[in-house]
């Protein structure tokens, strides 16, 4: 679990991201650091300075207080000055002259970001790489697990838990890839000085960005990017992404686990410590909440607005903005550790939910045929016309809801409707062979293996 989470951080600083306050001055002093090494590189330093930079950063990481530093930004508008001057306290005077030469605040702190998304979207990819094979593992045991689809909460027609378990699946493989995509070719170091054209160091910016780049195992950009916001808007689309993608199989999990369905049900685990088992209640001990895909939907129902924010801020004026950078930090911090926890807590999901077959029959079972009254009314369609057989099975469709009998004999009963099938040829038998479920999943099967087949691939 991340540093600095407070009261909450159980559910929503859940896994590897840490951007609490030391999350970042961590990362604000790999930044410093690494441009002393890159200006000792370009023989603006002199040499050693890269060394003692660096092991004065070392330090001030483990000993500075951010709570401190952030206090002190009220002064200047951000906690950079206050860190280059403890920073620089603490190198010898023969390198203080390397800490933060030719950097502006804006290019310390947006490489900082570039640093915790790299480390945040490391962590969520992990976790959607096992949250994804779970689903897998799911999909594959439950390819001929008969269920009741549902539309617009509604029950439909059958499907199979192997089909829902695979949209899952084929969701999160391709949220995973598009981060991959983001950390691998967006991640970018901010260098420009106090206006994108780093005059202080001459004709020497661009090598040194270069090396700073190289420093970091970040991308060197084509130049500084203070008001071009577009990476920063790449990173929040990335993690909604994957937000969307947990959401979806936490909401269907707290849909399916409903005792009144009861289809799924998160594994508990071990106790704590304290003899307590996940999903209990403070004041109802029947309760067995499903607690991972609610810290889930906890998570990313708040992301949405996160990343709104991120796309405006992205109207920044001239050359650096006022306002609306800093408008960043807070939303771009709580994005990644809001992602990074729902994608802890969906590795976790996806590897104990225990599915209840037997149950997903009984509800299917329990609809009485109606379900399969579209594969009825394609039976009829040859010989009455596809308007003519709906509009029949639709009437025998009502008078079972009315008289609560099953769809097939609500066919059968009615004199009409029976003269009517008796004249088109349809016998009872083929009448109970469209009621069967199996015989109506379509390309569930195939579909199904396709996703696993993308996935074996997603996976080498």
């Amino acid at each position: 679990m991340a540093e600095d989470t407070g009261l909450f951080g159980g559910v929503f600083a859940r896994g590897g991201v840490d951007t609490g306050g030391r999350g970042w001055l961590r990362a604000m002093l790999d930044t410093e650091a690494a441009l002393a090494r890159a200006l000792e590189r370009a023989g603006l330093a002199p040499a050693g300075a890269g060394a003692a930079v660096t092991a004065a950063a070392t330090t001030a990481a483990a000993t500075l207080d951010p709570a401190a530093l952030g206090g002190q930004a009220a002064l200047t508008g951000n906690p950079v000055p206050a860190l280059v001057r403890e920073l620089t306290r603490m190198v010898p005077p023969d390198a203080a002259g390397a800490v933060h030469q030719g950097a502006t605040s804006q290019d310390i702190i947006d490489t900082a970001a570039m640093l915790l998304a790299r480390q945040a979207l490391t962590a969520v990819t992990a976790d959607l790489a096992a949250t994804a094979d779970g689903c897998a593992g799911l999909a594959a045991a439950h390819r001929d697990t008969l269920m009741i689809g549902r539309t617009l909460l509604q029950q439909a027609v059958p499907v199979t838990f192997g089909l829902v378990a695979a949209g899952w699946l084929t969701s999160l493989d391709e949220a995973r890839q598009a981060a991959g995509r983001v950390a691998a070719d967006r991640l970018a170091v901010q260098f420009g000085g106090a206006a994108g054209t780093l005059a202080s160091l001459g004709t020497d910016g661009p090598r040194v960005a270069g090396l700073l780049a190289a420093e970091l195992g970040l991308s060197c950009p084509l130049m500084p990017w203070h008001t071009d916001r577009l990476r920063v808007i790449d990173v929040g689309a990335a993690c909604a992404g994957a937000s969307a993608a947990l959401a979806k199989i936490a909401r269907d999990v707290t849909l399916l686990a409903q005792p009144e369905v009861g289809e799924v049900r998160e594994g508990s685990g071990p106790p704590d410590a304290g003899g307590v088992r996940r999903g209990g209640s403070s004041a109802m001990p029947h309760k067995q909440n499903p607690v991972a895909a609610i810290a889930i939907l906890g998570c990313t129902r708040r992301v949405p607005g996160l990343v709104a924010t991120l796309v405006a801020a992205a109207e920044q004026e001239h050359q650096r903005a006022a306002g609306a950078w800093h408008a960043e930090w807070e939303p771009f911090a709580d994005l990644l550790r809001l992602t990074g926890s729902a994608a802890s807590w969906g590795a976790e999901l996806a590897g104990r939910l225990i599915v209840d077959p037997g149950r997903m029959r009984a509800n299917l079972d329990a609809a009485h045929g109606l379900p399969l009254a579209e594969h009825v009314s394609g039976l009829l369609a040859p010989a009455l016309g596809r308007v003519a057989a709906h509009d029949l099975v639709a009437r025998a469709s009502a008078h079972a809801v009315t008289a609560g009998v099953p769809l097939r004999e609500a066919l059968l009963a009615l004199p009409e409707l029976r003269e009517q099938l008796e004249r088109v040829g349809v016998t009872q038998e083929r009448i109970d062979s469209a009621l069967d479920p199996a015989g109506y999943l379509g390309a569930a099967r195939q579909f199904t293996d396709a996703a696993l087949a993308a996935h074996a691939r997603c996976s080498k």
